[in-house]
C-alpha cells in the first residue's frame, strides 16, 4: 500500500470518531459547569478533575492498546469470551483504574494541606473518586471492548479507534459519574 493510500485510509477511519469525540468533549464541558456548583462544598474538587480524566485515558488507553495488539496478532477474538489474555487485561485495567482513583483523592487532599489550603475531608474526596472510578471503569471497559470489536469486525484498524474512544467515553462518563458521585457523597455526608 502506498503512503498516500495509507494516509487516506487512516484519515477516513479516524475522522468520524474524532468528530464524535469533539461532541463528547463539549458535553463533558457542560457537565463540568454543573460540577462547579459543588466546588464550594468540596474544596479541591476541581483539582481532581483533570487528573481523573487523564488517568482514565492512560489506564484504558493501555487496555485498548493491548486489545488492539491482540486482535492484530490473532491472539484475541473480536468478541466477549472467557479468554485468559482478555480477562487478565481487563482485570489489570480495572484494578489500576480503581487504585489510581483512590490515590487521586489522597494526593489531592495531601497537596492542598501542604499548600495551606482548606480541602474537603479526606473521606469525601476519596469517596467521590472511588465511586466515579468504579463506575467509569465498568463503562470504559465494556464500551471500549464493544466499540473496538465492532470496528474490527467491520474492517477498521483498532489502532485508529482506541484513542478517540477512550478519550470520549472517559470524558463523558468520567464527568457524569463524578457529578453522580458528588451527589451520593452529599447525601451520605
Amino acid at each position: 500500500m502506498s503512503v498516500r493510500r495509507e494516509f487516506w485510509s487512516i484519515y477516513r477511519e479516524a475522522l468520524p470518531i474524532l468528530l464524535i469525540a469533539l461532541g463528547g468533549g463539549l458535553f463533558a464541558g457542560l457537565v463540568l459547569e454543573r460540577i462547579i456548583e459543588s466546588v464550594e462544598r468540596f474544596p479541591g474538587l476541581l483539582v481532581m478533575v483533570p487528573v481523573f480524566l487523564a488517568t482514565r485515558g492512560n489506564v484504558y488507553g493501555a487496555l485498548g492498546g493491548r486489545i488492539s495488539s491482540g486482535l492484530h496478532q490473532g491472539l484475541i477474538e473480536p468478541r466477549f469470551s472467557w479468554d485468559d489474555r482478555l480477562v487478565n487485561a481487563v482485570l489489570a485495567s480495572f484494578v489500576n483504574g480503581i487504585g489510581i482513583s483512590i490515590v487521586i483523592g489522597v494526593v489531592t487532599w495531601s497537596a492542598l494541606l501542604l499548600l495551606g489550603w482548606e480541602p474537603a475531608a479526606l473521606y469525601e474526596l476519596v469517596g467521590i473518586m472511588l465511586i466515579a472510578g468504579v463506575l467509569t471503569s465498568v463503562i470504559l471497559i465494556f464500551g471500549l471492548l464493544a466499540l473496538i470489536f465492532a470496528g474490527y469486525t467491520r474492517g477498521y484498524d483498532p489502532d485508529n479507534l482506541v484513542g478517540p474512544i477512550v478519550t470520549t467515553l472517559g470524558d463523558i462518563f468520567g464527568m457524569l459519574f463524578m457529578l453522580f458521585s458528588i451527589a451520593i457523597v452529599e447525601v451520605i455526608v
